[in-house]
């Protein structure tokens, strides 16, 4: 079902698609009820968040744009860059993507 994301986070940060049974969601570009990725249930959630942690550094230290970060992300997970989007890894994805990210990070720190 789609509600305001009131219902999860206690504030509205705009719509959300719920399955209740499953305690899964995701939510949706701002003004609208296009999702930003697939649903995801706790697990999944909590490694979305471990992959964001890593790969942002990427961009947010500098060592890529963003869109240059996803480039060069697409590249190392071998994926489509309209796939390669951390909203829509799976489990396996987020790993991959935390790994290859840590070890870009972990050379960069070397030079």
């Amino acid at each position: 079902e789609c509600l305001d994301s009131k219902t999860i986070y206690g504030k509205s940060f705009g719509m959300v698609y719920l399955c209740r049974s499953c305690d899964a969601y995701v939510g949706c570009h701002q003004g609208s009820k296009r999702p930003l990725g697939t649903l995801a249930n706790a697990e999944l959630r909590k490694w979305r968040h471990r992959a964001h942690s890593c790969f942002d550094w990427l961009w947010r230290k500098r060592y890529f744009s963003r869109p240059g970060a996803y480039h060069w992300l697409s590249e190392q997970m071998n994926l489509d860059i309209r796939q390669t989007h951390i909203a829509m890894f799976n489990v396996e994805q987020c790993k991959k993507c935390i790994e290859v990210s840590r070890a870009y990070l972990i050379e960069r720190s070397k030079k």
